[in-house]
């Protein structure tokens, strides 16, 4: 969703609120301020207090804090005209600072009405002024020492005196403010806690109610179930390992995914059309896994009960109603398309297949649900490409699209965007600011839970207050973690609305399918969504084991109809893959390469299934051209092709040598066809690859032993011997001939005198 400020994550996690504590630290004699109302101060206006916090710390230094305020309950979540006269908020106060505290006192306070969607949105960033109507103070506390708790319950009529009550007489949505006081030692009275959040009054009790709108809004609930990928090793019935046992917990009573479920279940039977399932399939593989028997570490895991029994609750609630599935392993799409990982993140796309099977239920089909709700332009030409009819975007990545109603994207192609309501759906992060993440699981600050008041006011807002007949499609976070007492108060709330006339219920299916009004919308993908991404080094480590695993499975091919298919052995791999590069790990570059490493481990056992044996004792060649005998051994139940390579080696040339089909679970003796220069004792080093060069096992170092000489060698040497024949021939020759010339000499000699005498 939209990128939060700092001090608008400070400042939604205190509007967030029940159970969540917000501290107005600095000095106390700071905030010290003459008596009113018949107390001895008056207490500084809510936004100041918010406005003063960073100030009075130095940089670098958190703001002292004195209390802290935990509120439990909240009596009116909504107020209708059949509620209660009163409010009641209850919880404690604790001493967190290092002094006594004298005379804590609390009241309620509450501010103006907002008027419009921009004064709601402002309250929603930042706590609105709430010091319109300031009833009395109320004792909670004499003296509170150091690490002293007090608890409270203060009950606030709705009408009435401003000095008694909140003085609400007509509908609206009311800024209130739960404000602690306190006198700690060396300071003066000041406030030293607060709670602000929001109050949806549809009708005062006594008074006027809203009207219900003639055209009301028609509200659609996505419900995710997701989870950080835990996954290490995909085995067989009960052989399976995750990465740690969290899961245990959190499907067990009281846990997250365990509340999840919970809260969907007490409403889909009266939400039936409304509320649709998005669920991720790497999380039901996962459960699935749990479910015959895991092991951790080694150890055999605890949650196979829990995970059976989640697993089968979830098959009946979701039987014949809507579910989508999420990107397996809510893989990051714009991180995949931006590596040109274009098979990956098909694969990613097709997780409904899994969802039916798992599941059991037809999951709505083609349809995609990108982690931030935002695609860039070539993410989006890739879900194209691969048949994705149905976008669920944010509001912030889709342009030229005014209003609320789907918008189609490709009018041949008859791509569709459905919008989701940022307003609603921001306000259901409660605050949590992104970096705070603790294994993919949104934990909001101090750990407390995150309510979801501040949504409930932006829903009420939409339905009662304008009432335009506009499409509100809400969704929390992925990894939402609220207690299950919020999510079924945001679910209650729904089911009043559209009981009370003031929304109505519709599908998911029912916006895929109806003929958009709004035409010819694109993509747009915001600059601070691109430094969420999965980082680039996690990216590129992705792309190298995809492309070794690819390698090796185009050179694989099934034995037989009793052994495995290829692509039995090369999917799970696929899928830890995906985990690596899941939108769990955004802002969290550990937990990314953490689960690459994973993956990284597992193509490295199946490259070393396929490997030479190295031998015991040196080699004996007989002769110059003598093969060197190698020992291959397949432990893949796939046929694979391989090429043995024969390093450069001074004295030994390898000559051509044809790949090789290695036979399913099997070894073979194959003679590498090499020439010996010459005799001496040689280290050769052998290794496997596939034809394409992808490495497979280990580098052999073979002991090569040779007296023999080479072909070369015996070349060489008949060449010498024939040349000194016919140098020696050529010798003798020339003896002969010289002797020849030395004795027809003389009587040449003789004859000369006698002719030069007669002349």
């Amino acid at each position: 969703m939209r990128k939060l400020s700092s001090r608008k994550l400070l400042s939604t996690a205190a509007v967030a609120g029940f159970l969540f504590w917000t501290v107005a630290p600095a000095t106390a004699a700071g905030f010290a301020q003459p008596e009113s109302d018949g107390l001895p101060f008056t207490p500084v206006p809510a936004t100041q207090v918010w406005a003063t916090r960073q100030a009075s710390a130095q940089p670098g230094q958190q703001p002292p804090q004195f209390l802290r305020l935990e509120v439990a309950t909240l009596s009116q979540r909504v107020v209708l005209s059949d509620s209660a006269p009163t409010i009641t908020i209850s919880g404690k106060v604790v001493n967190v600072g290092d002094r006594k505290i004298d005379n804590v006192v609390l009241r309620l306070e509450r501010g103006e009405a907002l008027k419009t969607e921009e004064d709601v949105r402002n309250a929603l960033r930042e706590p609105a002024a709430a010091e319109f109507i300031q009833p009395k103070f109320t004792q909670i506390a004499d003296v509170l020492q150091p690490g002293d708790s007090r608890s409270f319950s203060l009950e606030v009529p709705l009408r009435g005196p401003e000095s008694t009550s909140l003085a609400i007489d007509e509908p609206g949505i009311y800024p209130i403010l739960a404000n602690v006081n306190g006198k700690p030692d060396f300071g003066g009275q000041a406030r030293l806690a607060a709670l602000s959040t929001l109050l949806p009054v549809l009708g005062v009790p006594g008074a006027a109610s809203k009207d219900k709108p003639a055209t009301p809004a028609k509200v659609t609930v996505l419900w995710p179930l997701a989870d950080r990928p835990r996954m290490e090793h995909a085995g067989a019935k009960g052989s399976s390992e995750l990465v740690d046992d969290e899961l245990t917990g959190s499907l067990s009573v009281g846990g997250r995914l365990y509340s999840l479920l919970q809260a969907y279940e007490s409403a889909a039977q009266s939400m039936s059309t409304s509320l649709c399932l998005a669920v991720d399939p790497d999380l039901l593989r996962t459960v699935k896994a749990m479910s015959t028997g895991y092991e951790v570490n080694g150890a055999e895991g605890k949650g196979k009960d829990e995970a059976a029994l989640w697993l089968d609750r979830l098959k009946v609630a979701t039987s014949g109603r809507c579910v989508i599935a999420l990107p397996d392993a809510d893989a990051d799409l714009v991180a995949l398309s931006r590596a040109k990982l274009t098979d990956l993140g098909k694969l990613a796309v097709k997780g409904a297949d899994v969802v039916r099977e798992v599941l059991e239920t037809q999951p709505l089909p083609d349809v995609a649900w990108p982690e931030d709700g935002v695609i860039d332009q070539q993410t989006y030409d890739t879900l194209i490409t691969q048949d994705v009819k149905s976008l669920i975007l944010d509001p912030s990545g889709l342009t030229d699209t005014p209003g609320t109603a789907p918008v189609t994207l490709d009018s041949v192609k008859k791509v569709t965007a459905t919008r989701l309501d940022a307003m609603v759906s921001d306000a259901l992060q409660g605050g949590v600011d992104r970096s705070r993440t603790l294994g993919g699981v949104t934990t909001p600050v101090e750990n407390q839970p995150v309510s979801v008041q501040n949504a409930l006011a932006a829903l009420v807002f939409r339905t009662g207050f304008q009432g335009d007949g506009r499409n509100v499609v809400i969704a929390p976070p992925r990894r939402w973690n609220a207690p299950v007492t919020e999510m079924t108060e945001f679910l209650g709330t729904a089911q009043k609305l559209f009981t009370g006339g003031y929304a109505v219920q519709t599908s998911l299916s029912e916006l895929f399918t109806t003929p958009p009004a709004a035409q010819g919308g694109k993509v747009s993908y915001p600059v601070e969504a691109g430094a969420r991404e999965i980082s680039p080094t996690v990216v590129s480590s992705v792309s190298r084991q995809w492309a070794t695993l690819e390698g090796m499975r185009k050179q694989m091919e099934q034995a037989d109809s009793g052994s495995s298919k290829p692509d039995d052995l090369v999917q799970p791999l696929r899928l830890a893959l995906l985990r690596a590069v899941s939108g769990a790990w955004r802002s969290n570059e550990a937990g990314a390469r953490s689960a690459a490493d994973i993956s990284l481990n597992e193509i490295d056992t199946l490259q070393s299934q396929v490997t030479i044996t190295p031998q015991n004792s040196p080699i004996l060649l007989g002769s110059g051209d003598s093969p060197i005998p190698v020992t291959i051994t397949n432990k893949l139940d796939v046929r694979i092709t391989v090429r043995i390579v024969v390093a450069d080696t001074p004295g030994i040339r390898p000559r051509e040598l044809n790949d090789q089909v290695m036979p399913a679970r099997g070894e073979r003796l194959v003679r590498v066809p090499v020439d010996v220069l010459r005799s001496g004792r040689f280290s050769v080093n052998v290794r496997l690859t596939t034809p394409d060069g992808v490495a497979l096992g280990d580098t052999v170092k073979l002991e090569v032993s040779s007296s023999a000489y080479g072909t070369i060698t015996v070349v060489i040497t008949a060449t010498a011997a024939i040349a000194l024949v016919l140098l020696s021939g050529r010798r003798i020759y020339r003896r002969v001939r010289t002797a020849r010339e030395a004795r027809e000499a003389p009587e040449i000699e003789s004859v000369t005198p006698e002719k030069s005498s007669t002349s």
